[in-house]
């Protein structure tokens, strides 16, 4: 049991380690290729990956079991990722970055209704207090606060989703399958989804694109690296710690980006960036240790 929770917050962390870096990746990218090719791209790379780690069938998947993961693919993989590259249009990164950390907010809300699962302690609000502080801290250093309701609002939907996302997880989880295989159908379905959204916008073949070896390995980072890997990590780390849990971890993000910068772009950290580093990182501590306070408590009271 415990082997198992060190996985998962060993899994959770390794995901948003990489998750935090990514900006770098599609910063690049953007010079030359639109929002949604570069999802289809790390998707499509991403699910050749699974299929050569794992490239044995599913059998015995259900109509109701298709269905969810068709839902999982919708909101994780299509509908999250084009909601906050649209965000990106209309509102300030800032705004964005913010407004995504509520997410373990939303998924402790859908936890409690739909899985039924126990509601977070108290420990748990004061870590989201402390965390959203030290995340706009770090998201506002330097800039000024600029509300756009459209932009905010497409945000706000994009947290929902994905907390939807990491629900869908949670009960494919529960039926048993291996995660590269669940992971890899909901890739499946995910790139079924953004095919009409590939029709919408405008977007081309651009082969002589693949030939730029920057572009060529940022593609190869985020397909493999970023996609392939990190949702199953992701996904495994729901299954080990549950849904709450696992997307406290999305706190540590803006921290990442913060170090992340620092170190590759070079570029210089302000003091209420690193006072907000310290916040998020208190968040997280606060959020997770309560719960995890009590289930030693249950496990000693079980022995």
């Amino acid at each position: 049991m415990k082997n198992d929770q060190a996985r998962g917050h060993a899994a959770a962390f390794f995901t948003i380690a990489v998750w935090g870096t990514t900006f770098i990746s599609t910063k690049v990218l953007l010079r030359d290729f639109q929002p949604v090719e570069i999802l289809f791209i790390r998707f499509i790379m991403g699910l050749v990956a699974l299929f050569l780690a794992c490239p044995r069938r599913m059998r015995g998947v259900t109509k109701k079991q298709e269905l969810i993961f068709a839902g999982a693919g919708l909101c994780g993989v299509c509908l999250y990722y084009l909601l906050e590259n649209i965000a990106l249009t209309y509102t300030l990164a800032s705004n964005v970055g913010v407004i995504l950390s509520v997410i373990p907010f939303f998924t402790a809300v859908l936890s409690h209704l739909f899985l039924k699962e126990e509601r977070p302690g108290g420990g748990f609000y004061l870590g989201f207090v402390v965390a959203m502080a030290g995340i706009s801290l770090i998201s506002f250093s330097g800039s000024q606060l600029e509300l756009n309701p459209i932009g905010d609002l497409l945000s706000l939907l994009a947290a929902v989703i994905w907390a939807c996302y990491v629900i869908l997880t949670r009960k494919i989880s529960a039926w048993g399958w291996n995660t590269i295989l669940t992971t890899r159908r909901t890739f499946v379905w995910g790139i079924l989804w953004m095919l009409p959204a590939l029709m919408v916008f405008d977007c081309r073949l651009g082969l002589e694109r693949f030939a730029n070896p920057v572009y060529l390995g940022n593609l190869v980072f985020l397909g493999f690296g970023a996609s392939a890997v990190c949702f199953v990590t992701w996904n495994l780390a729901v299954k080990l710690l549950g849904p709450v849990k696992t997307s406290v971890y999305t706190y540590l993000a803006p921290v990442i980006t913060v170090a992340a910068s620092v170190l590759i772009l070079h570029e210089p950290i302000t003091p209420l960036a690193a006072l907000g580093a310290v916040l998020t990182l208190t968040g997280l501590l606060l959020s997770q240790g309560k719960s995890l306070l009590k289930k030693e408590t249950a496990e000693r009271s079980a022995e």
